[in-house]
């Protein structure tokens, strides 16, 4: 019966076609592309756009967020993976409006990779995940998505470098800063999707380890906190002992994935 499983899953993921580096926007002479998973059948299928990690300076859409192409792929999703501009070449807010180009890119051409517009899920992880949950909370009409998963995401930068007594690495490239002052406070928490929470968000799933320790596993409490408090849908899946990057979970925890996967999958049904 396993080995049945097992060659179903390896089957279905050969009929999925993978088409890379196409271009979804260009500002100035930066080319921004994604690559694309589309499954075998007519569609529309339960959509996802991932955004990759690397603390704003690095990384692409290839890298840190890869573990999720697999089980994306097996689960018969469309799925999108995104190059955005990085710091500190491009200051915030370059990053997040990249993503919100995406999803308006992946909007207008559902119907050509047999994408779903009204099931967009939006995944991001670490400085991705910052991404997808600041966009989540503001997006409205072509931004707007069905649901937001953030892996270990810092959803308040504010509290983030309260945390570290120190601004760090990304937070000078992203914006510049080189001091903790008044105006340095007043540009994090305009960066961080915590001052933007609202009544009627998209359904949330955050995935967290508790023993992260780049970003702390209460960055995902509180916003969840917050968040169902508003009276949203926010879920948490915490990884015991998880440290910060889904992939030294692999061995330990490998069933994220499949919890993942049956939220979007139950989530998004209730999008149609």
């Amino acid at each position: 019966m396993r080995y049945l499983l097992c060659l179903l899953l390896v089957v279905t993921s050969a009929f999925a076609e993978l088409k890379t580096d196409i271009e979804f926007a260009k500002i100035g002479d930066v080319s921004l592309t994604l690559d694309v998973n589309i499954p075998d059948g007519p569609g529309p299928f339960p959509t996802a756009i991932l955004v990759h990690g690397g603390g704003f300076t690095k990384g692409d859409k290839t890298s840190y967020i890869k573990p999720l192409f697999e089980p994306l792929t097996r689960a018969n999703f469309a799925w999108f993976t995104i190059n955005y501009r990085l710091a500190p070449q491009h200051r915030w807010p370059a990053c997040a409006e990249d993503v919100e180009r995406a999803i308006r890119w992946v909007k207008a051409h559902a119907k050509e990779y047999k994408a779903d517009p009204k099931r967009i899920a939006l995944i991001g992880e670490s400085a991705g995940g910052h991404l997808v949950s600041y966009v989540g909370v503001r997006g409205t009409g072509e931004t707007a998505v069905a649901a937001v998963v953030p892996f270990y995401a810092p959803h308040d930068l504010e509290f983030q470098v309260k945390s570290r007594n120190a601004l760090g690495g990304s937070m000078t490239a992203l914006f510049g800063l080189t001091e903790l002052n008044d105006d340095a406070w007043k540009t994090l928490r305009a960066a961080s999707a915590t001052t933007y929470l609202r009544k009627s968000l998209p359904p949330f799933l955050l995935i967290h380890g508790t023993k992260d320790a780049a970003v702390p596993y209460e960055q995902s409490v509180k916003f969840q906190e917050r968040t169902k408090a508003l009276g949203n849908s926010c879920d948490l899946h915490t990884i015991p002992d998880g440290v910060h990057g889904m992939g030294g979970w692999e061995k330990a925890h490998p069933e994220y994935t499949a919890k993942l996967i049956e939220w979007l999958r139950r989530t998004l049904a209730a999008a149609k």
